[in-house]
């Protein structure tokens, strides 16, 4: 089972996985909808006064809202992260809220993630759900292998803003939009239930919603592998986690309280 698939995400660092998740549709609506209704301490609204094409992301409420528990303790979605990045155990990170309304001209920028996540693994993976059809033209985008280029790109937000942390020793990302011609650029058209699976360090990003008929609501549940412990970036993180910033120290294991061990 998923042998392709694992071959293709530690090639890529990234895998399309078709239709696994069918059957846990509506109890992940429902979680977006309790989200939306409640959102989180962490939630955005990156179009502010604007109702057409709204785009608003939250993430860090997976232990209190029980749709999104119900998913990742009793999902397969544990077991599939396992066996694609071949790891002893799998532990869960957080979830990421992400809805792009219908019509939505706002783009996510290219960026990887393990910069500016206050974590770190053996093993990484998030595993993006699309809850609507996505068609190609308006789907997520990865440079297919970026994970393995070894270098960290200095963070940057859905706003396009940059992180003011470490040591500016990273990299600015390279212009993509402007040579793609250069890059393995790979995406899917998607139907609910299909996922995508990526490693934290694979570059991507995602143009607006061209879909004038539905939004485009997604929620990424984001997964640790072995020897997952705790970095201090030096700076803003995302997410903040302030209540560890002067109780751990780089290297130090992370608490399962918050970071359950799943498979």
């Amino acid at each position: 089972m998923l042998e392709e698939e694992q071959k293709i995400f530690e090639r890529d660092g990234v895998v399309v996985i078709r239709g696994m998740f069918k059957d846990w549709m509506d109890v992940l609506e429902e979680g977006v909808r309790v989200n939306e209704q409640d959102p989180g301490q962490w939630f955005r609204d990156y179009t502010p006064g604007q109702a057409q094409g709204r785009f608003w992301a939250d993430y860090c409420n997976w232990q209190r809202i029980e749709a999104f528990q119900k998913f990742v303790k009793e999902s397969p979605a544990g077991d599939i992260v396992k066996a694609l990045m071949q790891s002893q155990s799998v532990r869960m990170f957080h979830e990421h809220v992400l809805v792009k309304g219908a019509g939505s001209s706002k783009v996510t920028p290219w960026h990887h993630d393990a910069p500016y996540y206050p974590v770190d693994a053996k093993q990484t993976l998030s595993l993006w759900i699309p809850l609507d059809p996505v068609a190609r033209e308006s789907s997520i985008e990865f440079v297919a292998g970026s994970h393995k280029w070894g270098k960290y790109f200095r963070p940057l937000n859905f706003t396009g803003e940059y992180y003011d942390q470490r040591d500016g020793k990273e990299e600015m990302l390279p212009d993509i939009d402007n040579h793609r011609e250069e890059f393995d650029i790979v995406g899917w058209a998607l139907e609910p239930g299909d996922a995508v699976a990526f490693d934290y360090s694979t570059v991507h990003g995602a143009p607006g919603n061209k879909s004038q008929q539905h939004s485009r609501r997604a929620v990424s549940f984001r997964w640790l592998g072995d020897e997952a412990v705790y970095v201090n970036r030096g700076g803003r993180t995302s997410p903040p986690y302030p209540q560890y910033i002067d109780k751990l120290s780089t290297g130090d294991a992370l608490p399962e309280d918050e970071f359950p061990f799943i498979a």
